[in-house]
């Protein structure tokens, strides 16, 4: 495909519509021809799917499915549309060419084929799962309802399967918070995928919910607030957000909707999950099924257990957790405010640290001032304390010349006795302390302290080098989040 790097949305549509994806706008032309009226349009329908082997071979494996449960199997064309209904037959012709088109997309680098791949898997999900939020509708409602879930990202979904250069520049950006990746593919490339949804939606004539629920996102109807609630659900189950809490809330959102306890819609989220696996081999899409995942568990997400839950783990498999739900923040954030924070949870909670610090430098670097602190349980706390650094040689003042993590057993040991200052005896009194560098990019800007008050507390120096791990690992997902906001 040529380079198009500056196209208005129209011209993008356009291209997507007539250039990109014809097999997709031409069956939409041609269903869009059939009345949804079943005696008169399912006769001249049939002959039209004949014609195409996918197509039909499609339209009587999703027949014979277990969703649809026919008493005797269906075996003709005709008898699967008189089966399933003229507005069920429009969608399962359109869902495989979407699905048929989106597939044949050549030229992508791996991370753009991982990223349509997922969109793909995320959209067929979200229609499943609105279809299973409205069990009481009537059938015509049921197929508008999956129809506008299903294509309610096409325009983003669209876009990733052109292989146009764009695309490998933007797939560099799409670890950012979603809405600022928008921003950033506005301001580069002039694309915003909500407005590609709408231009397809109306090229396709996809229905009038579908344009509703993009274009006047607050007109919250129960049926648009389904279409939002399930493309979410699909995205949180394929990349589950690192705070629990968010998607636990997510979860009661949909139940509260539908009037459906906890339980109960995880049941059916399953089940929808499962026919989602089985549908997809019926499209010939089987490719996607990996990406359609089982409701997420503790460790799918990017934030830690419970303390009861790490207290039954080994310290090794603690470590991990804490490594990958850094490595889960690097995707996600661009605050270092909250790395910071998460790394003094996971300090605390892994190591039982009564108290765990983070110390900035004060505007002229003449201290180190603490900022923030939480407690063995990972909760905020107040502490306000200062250390020079100028003007005394004290414990903080070493930590920060030596560079490197400190770990101060005794300090009444003799090799800490030149920092035995007034202000280092007042902050470790009869504990354990241990010190380690915040780094951006190899340059300290700040520290991080972690305190057991008393030596009841059993510490030894494995501990320390696991905090050392812990601590390092923070100053390489910093360096790498900082050099990414540079490029």
């Amino acid at each position: 495909m040529r380079e198009k790097s500056k196209l208005t949305s129209d011209q993008w549509v356009a291209l997507l519509a007539k250039e990109e994806l014809p097999a997709i706008t031409s069956i939409a032309g041609i269903l869009d021809k059939f009345s949804n009226d079943d005696r008169s349009s399912i006769p001249n329908l049939s002959k039209v799917i004949l014609h195409d082997q996918a197509l039909s071979s499609s339209l009587l494996k999703v027949a014979n499915s277990s969703s649809r449960s026919p008493v005797k199997r269906v075996t003709t064309v005709s008898r699967a549309a008189i089966f399933l209904g003229i507005q069920s037959v429009k969608n399962i012709c359109l869902t495989a060419k979407v699905l048929e088109g989106l597939l044949n997309s050549k030229h992508l680098s791996p991370a753009v084929y991982d990223r349509l791949m997922k969109l793909m898997a995320n959209a067929f999900y979200a229609g499943l799962l609105a279809k299973m939020m409205v069990p009481d509708y009537d059938e015509s409602t049921q197929e508008e309802v999956y129809l506008a879930a299903m294509m309610y990202n096409i325009g983003e979904t669209s876009f990733w399967s052109t292989g146009n250069p764009l695309t490998r520049q933007l797939i560099q950006k799409v670890s950012m918070p979603k809405i600022a990746f928008e921003q950033y593919c506005a301001s580069t490339a002039g694309i915003k995928f909500k407005d590609l949804s709408i231009g397809l939606a109306r090229t396709w004539n996809l229905g009038e919910l579908l344009i509703k629920s993009l274009n006047q996102p607050q007109s919250r109807t129960k049926e648009m607030n389904i279409i939002s609630l399930s493309n979410q659900l699909s995205e949180a189950i394929g990349s589950p957000p690192k705070n629990k809490a968010k998607f636990d809330q997510l979860i009661k959102d949909v139940g509260m909707l539908i009037n459906v306890d906890e339980h109960k819609l995880k049941l059916r989220i399953e089940s929808t999950r499962k026919l989602a696996v089985e549908l997809l081999g019926s499209y010939n899409a089987s490719v996607l099924e990996t990406y359609i995942k089982p409701l997420p568990k503790q460790q799918d997400f990017g934030g830690l257990p419970s303390p009861v839950e790490l207290a039954n783990l080994t310290i090794e498999e603690q470590l991990i957790i804490g490594i990958k739900s850094l490595n889960g923040l690097t995707k996600t954030s661009r605050s270092m405010n909250e790395f910071l924070t998460h790394t003094l949870q996971l300090l605390s909670q892994i190591f039982h640290f009564h108290r765990c610090s983070f110390w900035g430098f004060s505007q002229d670097k003449r201290q180190m001032e603490c900022r923030q602190s939480v407690d063995s349980d990972g909760d905020p706390v107040r502490f306000h304390y200062t250390f020079a650094l100028s003007d005394s040689q004290n414990i903080m003042s070493h930590a920060v010349n030596q560079n490197e993590t400190q770990f101060v057993e005794n300090f009444k040991d003799l090799k800490w006795r030149d920092y035995l200052t007034f202000e280092s005896e007042q902050f470790i009194e009869s504990g354990l302390l241990c010190l380690a560098p915040v780094k951006v990019n190899s340059k300290v800007v700040g520290m991080i302290s972690a305190q057991i008050f008393d030596k009841t507390g059993y510490f030894t120096e494995q501990d320390f080098s696991h905090f050392d791990l812990i601590t390092e690992h923070l100053n390489l997902c910093l360096s790498y989040v900082s050099k990414q906001l540079q490029s």
